[in-house]
């Protein structure tokens, strides 16, 4: 594996070692204020396959609208799929993937190691981010979400910061996230970058 393997983020900055500050967002007041407060990009789910459903959502309706928004201001949007999809929700699965995509939607964010297959079935270059949901813990399973078609890995937050370098290192991951403090993220990019 070569650190050509993993497509750069691309961010504000131009410097490769300064982390994208990446905001929640469940609402358009949300987005908004991040998006003047300097986030590089925003996650945000939908009113379906999100692990916070019952929060206020954007919608699918939402997405062309908020992408726009986003995009004019150089600002990424990522969509949450992180929870787990049933065989009888996958037309609804589907369907929702090319929405997403058809809206401009910079990646996904999933936990459903299925959904990873169904959406390069789809589109083999989309974006997909392994959830801190997809629970991964270790080099081989960063490794597997490598083979699924992540191009990034949101670790678990029980991984160390030694843990997540040898991670790095041995592997040459070009972006790991880790999840620290419940929601909130921090990217770490490997010395040899």
């Amino acid at each position: 594996m070569v650190l050509s393997d993993f497509p750069q983020p691309v961010m504000k900055s131009n410097s490769p070692q300064i982390p994208e500050l990446l905001a929640p967002a469940g609402n358009w007041e949300c987005a908004k204020a991040a998006v003047e407060n300097g986030a590089d990009a925003i996650y945000f789910g939908l009113d379906k396959f999100n692990a916070r459903m019952r929060a206020e959502n954007f919608t699918e309706a939402d997405l062309p609208e908020l992408m726009k928004f986003l995009h004019l201001r150089g600002v990424k949007g990522y969509v949450t799929l992180n929870t787990l999809v049933f065989p009888q929700e996958l037309k609804q699965a589907q369907r929702y993937i090319r929405a997403i995509i058809a809206a401009g939607v910079d990646a996904v964010i999933v936990q459903d190691v299925g959904i990873c297959s169904l959406i390069r079935h789809i589109s083999p270059e989309f974006p997909i981010h392994a959830s801190t949901q997809m629970t991964v813990t270790s080099a081989v399973g960063v490794e597997f979400a490598k083979e699924l078609g992540c191009n990034l890995v949101v670790l678990a937050r029980e991984c160390s910061i030694q843990e997540i370098k040898k991670y790095s290192s041995k592997h040459k991951l070009l972006y790991l996230w880790k999840c620290s403090f419940m929601g909130l993220c921090v990217s770490l990019i490997p010395d040899n970058v």
